[in-house]
């Protein structure tokens, strides 16, 4: 079962011995942050931890599922999360 924003918040609260709105004060800062600097096309990178940032994506064709129409997807910007080395060798 995932972990929700509000439980992440209690976590962080306990790790740092403050309140759970403290810790969820800091969670809403973090993630604004972040945001933020990917609307602004910066890359975040926290050492260890793995690299935020904006990749491009190219038009292309695709295909109706339903109907098996050929359609064209506009190219966009998407979000991206490469994990750092710590974090990969944590979870083997």
């Amino acid at each position: 079962m995932p972990i929700k924003k509000n439980q992440l918040a209690q976590m962080l609260g306990e790790k740092m011995g403050v309140t759970k709105k403290q810790g969820a004060d800091f969670l809403e800062a973090f993630t604004d942050t972040i945001t933020g600097l990917l609307r602004k096309g910066e890359k975040v990178n926290i050492t260890g931890f793995g690299i935020f940032k904006v990749a491009d994506r190219k038009a292309r064709e695709g295909i109706n599922p339903k109907t098996g129409e050929k359609i064209h997807i506009a190219a966009s910007k998407k979000p991206k999360f490469t994990a750092g080395k710590v974090l990969k060798e944590a979870v083997k």
